[in-house]
Formats: C-alpha cells, sequence, structure tokens
C-alpha cells in the first residue's frame, strides 16, 4: 500500500489530494500506467509527464524510480522560482 499525494493542476485534473493505492508496480512510470488506466481524469492528468515532478517519500526522484520500501509519492508540476 503506497500513498499517493497530487499537487498544483495534478490534484484539480484528479478531483483527490490523495489516495492509498494498493499497486503491483515496481516503478513510478509503472505507478503512472496503472493510474492511467484506471479512468479519464487520471489519463488527463498524466498525459504529459515532462509536466511533471515526482517525489518518493519527500525526496525528488524520476519515473524509472523503484517503489521498493516507499510509503508516499507526490506528484507535482515543476516549481519555479521567482
Amino acid at each position: 500500500m503506497v500513498e499517493v499525494m497530487y499537487f498544483a493542476w495534478v490534484r484539480e485534473r484528479i478531483g483527490e489530494p490523495r489516495e492509498k493505492i494498493e499497486t503491483s508496480a515496481a516503478t513510478v512510470a509503472e505507478l503512472v500506467e496503472e493510474l492511467r488506466a484506471r479512468e479519464p481524469r487520471y489519463a488527463a492528468a498524466f498525459a504529459d509527464l515532462s509536466a511533471l515532478r515526482v517525489a518518493l517519500d519527500q525526496e525528488l526522484a524520476d519515473f524509472d524510480a523503484p517503489l521498493n520500501g516507499v510509503r508516499e509519492v507526490a506528484f507535482f508540476p515543476p516549481m519555479t522560482g521567482g
């Protein structure tokens, strides 16, 4: 079981700030594929991975990062300075 959190426009498209997910995904990319297949709102949120960043247990990670032992996955758009 992993807790998945969504921020900014990702949360707006999915309509949930967080959810607990039972997954067999080995990597973040596999988890994204599982989420995309759920329903259209997830497919829309994860349509362009270049517009997303991911953090595993509050550490920035790549989409090919393993999920083994991870408790929290967060998806968010890139931060901009200002």
